[in-house]
């Protein structure tokens, strides 16, 4: 499973962040109120503050308004979905370290510690994954469905099983959407060369 040092990581976000984002974001006066409204939506429903100036993400997205309001709709679907919190976040961080995007990682380390108390340590070992010796049985099958998908596209009975224990029917339905929601996104991201806010620190984050 993948697991990068220091050296490796700076290389990555080298290449990444090491040169201007491919597509520039809408200037202010380039979207209306309603841009606005459902960039604070989004905000809100993943307990970050509402901001005066639309982030460059969300501002570039806007050049496809259609393709915008559809990805919003379902990432607001997702975080008030079946799925716990702690396993909501836990999924996220998972793809966004095996796809090394230091934009989501960044981000969802900020939201993982703000909406279900992730420690630095749980952080750290989740760049592990579900090899970690310190995961209870829940957080490990989470991490290793996770994995799965990533390697195989498809969760193995072995992880099923665990996870059909403490997982309802729409949970079940919800992880692999979820997963592949956000590996979306750090292909997005990554590919677009988004450059870190300040309040982000890419994959060092923890």
């Amino acid at each position: 499973m993948q697991t990068r040092g220091p050296g490796d990581v700076e290389k990555r976000e080298a290449l990444i962040l090491g040169a201007s984002p491919r597509i520039a974001p809408l200037g202010p006066g380039e979207f209306g109120k309603e841009a606005m409204e459902l960039v604070k939506e989004m905000r809100a429903a993943i307990s970050l503050p509402p901001v005066e100036k639309i982030p460059d993400f969300n501002a570039t997205m806007l050049r496809h308004p259609d393709l915008y309001r559809a990805h919003s709709d379902l990432a607001l679907v997702l975080f008030k979905g079946a799925l716990a919190t702690r396993d909501r976040q836990l999924a996220i961080l998972r793809i966004g370290w095996l796809c090394q995007a230091p934009f989501e990682w960044g981000v969802h380390v900020r939201i993982g510690k703000a909406t279900c108390g992730l420690t630095p340590e749980e952080i750290d070992w989740i760049t592990v994954g579900s090899s970690a010796r310190s995961w209870g049985e829940h957080d490990r099958a989470i991490l290793r469905a996770v994995e799965e998908l990533f390697e195989d596209a498809m969760i193995s009975d072995e992880t099923w099983e665990v996870l059909a224990k403490t997982h309802d029917d729409a949970q079940l339905l919800e992880l692999p959407i979820l997963v592949g929601q956000y590996q979306g996104v750090a292909y997005l991201q990554n590919s677009l060369r988004l450059s870190l806010p300040a309040d982000n620190g890419g994959l060092r984050a923890r």
